[in-house]
């Protein structure tokens, strides 16, 4: 009866059946987390983590979406939607950085933090309109643009906050063991990755089931119409709507077939007014996806709100512990003070490239999905889901790498591991190079003007992206919860909203130019090409954090 329904449900709903697959593998990997971090870690540490997860669960829901939804709501470019996305994405990071310091100069991280989340709540809940403009878009995308302005306003004032709030977690737990003794503070130190590193997981434990929610809603509410999912028909529709006379013989071949095969065989006696319909039901369908993103944010302001007790404040622990230099502590606390910032911007500068390349998960690679591979069962935004999936069976093996290593004596330091990080993900995109010669891939552009036939017997097996999302996993576990874990321990104490903004303003950088991802893979005459630069920014990254190695070690200790 169980086998008869599985294979049913994989046969009819093949997105719900890999939810459910990975709901089954995830959920042991939780119970795993949250007792490793109540018997090992600072109290707090669980209910900051799951206020970040709901926060990131609703957030993930629209990032999975959003390049293809501009897209196919709006009819844009895949550069335009492209840079659209990457401006509000440098918001989400830059943005933390004034949310830092507003923290630090009101000395109300929670208050500030709760002001974040209800801000988001506002932003998704206008996002959650299904509005459609007949005369033209434009003020509608301007609406859209406002709402995710609030969005990353509201992240700002909430993200940053919440890891320095983390990190006072660890100043504290270390604090407290170095009252028993060195070998005690030892300890505690070394607990210090492992639990950024589980803080991060519960991040991924919302983003692993956020890019089922929109394109669900969106095939159930395209069926309640009689209508199925196709990932190329807003593209043509818009086209046909705008100027038909400008399609080629191909396209408007590719139309109808596409029309005539979510329809159920039946061809509509108006195409025009089929476009706009379909268009309409199909954004509608992502509109309501929405809705969860306020549920999550007000479920995160909860668990925050009831929980804020547990919390340490940074800025008031660094008053309480102000005492008198003398003249000469006062230059030497001012030269460590220097040097520690030095190295954070270092590391800073490499985290820009990194967050450039890996971040095309959103841009180039899910262009990359909805045009090069077979993705008809499976919404090209679900394939999203395999990086943070991945996180969460992975991160243990990796945390237990990292213990055997260190009690064995080879600890590996925080800069080592960011520099190996880089070029794991290096490889991944090597690997894509090498797909991309091995078919000859020619730019995106170039191949939707292809025949449906055509780009079917080009595209690339699923088991490509999932190995990409393999490589790129496992270099961001050696560098985003680890270059969290780094900035809190080279930030001053009175400084650590601060840091954490600085962290996160350098991720806003990266991401301030992933755009150049899509207008790459689109403009760029052979794909090899596009995956060839990224692949360089990752060695050459890598490089430069292995020169400056001995100097960010002996700044960390």
């Amino acid at each position: 009866m169980n086998e008869n329904f599985i294979q049913h449900l994989w046969a009819t709903n093949r997105p719900m059946a890999i939810l459910i697959a990975i709901l089954i593998v995830v959920i042991p990997f939780l119970v795993f987390y949250l007792v490793k971090a109540k018997r090992e870690h600072p109290k707090g540490l669980i209910a900051a983590a799951l206020s970040n997860m709901g926060e990131r669960f609703g957030y993930y829901i629209m990032n999975a979406v959003l390049l293809l939804f501009l897209c196919s709501k709006f009819g844009i470019s895949d550069k335009a939607a492209g840079w659209i996305y990457a401006v509000f994405y440098f918001g989400i990071y830059v943005l933390s950085l004034p949310g830092g310091i507003i923290a630090d100069r009101l000395q109300n991280y929670k208050g500030t933090i709760i002001s974040g989340l209800m801000v988001m709540a506002l932003g998704y809940g206008l996002l959650s309109v299904p509005v459609f403009g007949d005369g033209g878009m434009t003020g509608i995308l301007v609406f859209t643009c406002f709402a995710l302005l609030l969005i990353a306003s509201g992240n700002g004032l909430f993200k940053g906050n919440l890891q320095a709030i983390v990190g006072q977690m660890y100043d504290n737990f270390e604090a407290e063991a170095a009252k028993e003794g060195p070998e005690a503070l030892a300890e505690a130190k070394s607990k210090r990755d492992s639990g950024f590193q589980i803080f991060y997981v519960f991040i991924n434990i919302g983003g692993v089931i956020a890019p089922f929610v929109a394109p669900l809603l969106r095939s159930w509410w395209l069926q309640t119409k009689g209508l199925a999912y196709n990932a190329q028909l807003p593209r043509l529709c818009h086209q046909f709507i705008e100027n038909q006379s400008s399609m080629t013989a191909t396209d408007l071949d590719n139309l109808a077939k596409l029309t005539e095969s979510v329809s159920n065989g039946v061809i509509p006696a108006d195409q025009m007014a089929f476009c706009q319909n379909y268009l309409e039901i199909f954004n509608t369908g992502v509109h309501f996806s929405f809705i969860a993103s306020v549920a999550a944010m007000l479920l995160s302001l909860c668990i925050f709100f009831f929980t804020r007790k547990k919390f340490p404040n940074p800025v008031k622990k660094s008053k309480a512990e102000v005492v008198d230099y003398t003249p000469e502590e006062r230059i030497a606390n001012a030269k460590e003070i220097k040097q520690r910032l030095y190295a954070l911007f270092a590391v800073l500068g490499v985290a820009v490239f990194f967050w450039f390349s890996f971040h095309q998960n959103g841009q180039s690679l899910s262009v990359f999905a909805r045009d090069f591979v077979l993705t008809d069962a499976i919404p090209p935004e679900i394939w999203q889901c395999i990086n943070p999936f991945f996180v969460i069976i992975l991160t243990p093996i990796v945390m237990w790498i990292f213990a055997t290593l260190s009690k064995r004596g080879k600890n590996v330091s925080t800069p080592k591991k960011i520099a190996i990080g880089m070029f794991i993900a290096a490889c991944a995109y090597i690997y894509l190079t090498f797909i991309a010669i091995q078919h000859n891939y020619p730019s995106s552009k170039e191949f939707l003007g292809l025949s449906e036939a055509i780009q079917e017997s080009m595209k690339s097996s699923p088991g490509v992206l999932i190995l990409t999302y393999f490589f790129l996993t496992v270099a961001e576990l050696f560098i985003s919860p680890l270059g969290l874990s780094f900035v809190s321990k080279v930030a001053p104490k009175h400084l650590q909203g601060i840091c954490q903004g600085l962290w996160l303003t350098a991720t806003a950088i990266g991401n301030l130019f992933i755009a150049l991802g899509t207008t790459m893979i689109n403009e760029f005459p052979h794909q090899w090409q596009c995956w060839a630069v990224f692949a360089a920014f990752c060695l050459i990254s890598m490089g430069v954090m292995l020169g400056m190695l001995k100097w960010l070690e002996k700044v960390t200790q």
